[in-house]
């Protein structure tokens, strides 16, 4: 599987600007950046500074924890077999029973 971060992290970065409701001009305001700048970041030609990433931080209001979990981004197969691991090790009925609604929501 072949990673690109820089692609990776911009694609998280902008989902999580567009949850909270932020124009890509709106948010590199925020961050003290050009707006060009931010669509490279978020394109994944550009790769941010550290004082522009604890912005980022500060400003989406999370962890740097939260910004570097990009596994949703894998091959289909590998989040298929991620998701039933997590399943398979759910014990409490009531919990399958949420993920059972949750998946069946979908169809």
């Amino acid at each position: 599987m072949t990673l690109n971060i820089k692609k990776q992290l911009g694609q998280h970065i902008k989902k999580l600007r567009q949850e909270r409701g932020y124009s890509q001009e709106q948010f590199a305001e925020k961050l003290g950046i050009a707006t060009r700048t931010l669509c490279g970041i978020e394109i994944g030609k550009n790769f941010f500074t550290s004082s522009t990433l604890e912005k980022i931080l500060e400003v989406l209001e999370i962890t740097p924890q939260d910004l570097f979990r990009v596994n949703h981004y894998q091959p289909r197969e590998d989040l298929e077999k991620e998701i039933f691991e997590v399943v398979k090790g759910i014990k409490d009925r009531e919990k399958i029973e949420i993920i059972y609604k949750i998946v069946k929501s979908f169809e």
